[in-house]
């Protein structure tokens, strides 16, 4: 029986990947080069397994700490100016109105998420969040999604994994909770596997989102 839905953040509930890749893209047109969407991917939903930078010339490498300041603020205000994923609050509503427990499950830190989810009125959403901050691994190690799990209280085979990544996805699964894969622009081409179901988004609510998994996830 379902119980509970284990959302991640970045890219599945606020599209902050494709905002990022996007500048870090322009970044490297500026200076000829060109960053390729399969690299960037490597490091989606993780940490340390991709550094775009080596991929710049020295003399931008040289002005590292000076570039990323102003690379970092135009990501963050492209982000300010950023609505949720189309459909996800509904998901939410309809969730809470089923029953259904909601958790956060996210690579990122504290320090990151929480101004994002009081910008947008989440604060308070979800009953537990696992981070960065918590565990010794982040995805696509299974230690974060076991750490929700635990502390809901419940198995992760009663808990729904919404994913964004291929990282995440593989966290997800390796601990053993049912994975519902809802791509953006930037993680659409990750190769997925055939047994994740997979949506286009949230704009069909809660009830088109478990039909996409196949299965009755209710009853």
């Amino acid at each position: 029986m379902l119980r509970a839905l284990i959302f991640d953040f970045d890219g599945t509930i606020l599209d902050t990947e494709t905002l990022e890749f996007r500048r870090w893209e322009g970044l490297y047109r500026q200076h000829g080069r060109e960053l390729a969407l399969t690299d960037w991917q490597q490091g989606i939903g993780t940490w340390d397994a991709f550094d775009p930078w080596l991929g710049l010339p020295g003399e931008v490498q040289a002005r590292r700490e000076q570039v990323h300041l102003e690379l970092h603020a135009q990501i963050v205000a492209d982000i300010q100016a950023a609505d949720l994923r189309p459909g996800v609050r509904e998901v939410f509503s309809q969730a809470q109105s089923a029953g259904l427990r909601l958790a956060l499950c996210t690579s990122s830190s504290h320090s990151w998420i929480d101004p994002w989810l009081a910008q947008h009125g989440l604060e308070g959403l979800f009953e537990v969040t696992a981070t960065r901050d918590d565990v010794a691994r982040v995805k696509p190690d299974p230690e974060l999604y076991l750490l929700a799990c635990a502390r809901l209280g419940l198995p992760p085979a009663d808990c729904l994994a919404l994913e964004d990544s291929f990282n995440g996805a593989t966290a997800a699964a390796a601990a053993g909770l049912r994975v519902m894969v809802v791509p953006n622009e930037v993680t659409a081409s990750q190769p997925f596997l055939p047994e994740w179901p997979r949506t286009g988004g949230f704009a069909g609510g809660l009830e088109a989102l478990l039909r996409a998994a196949g299965e009755n996830l209710l009853s």
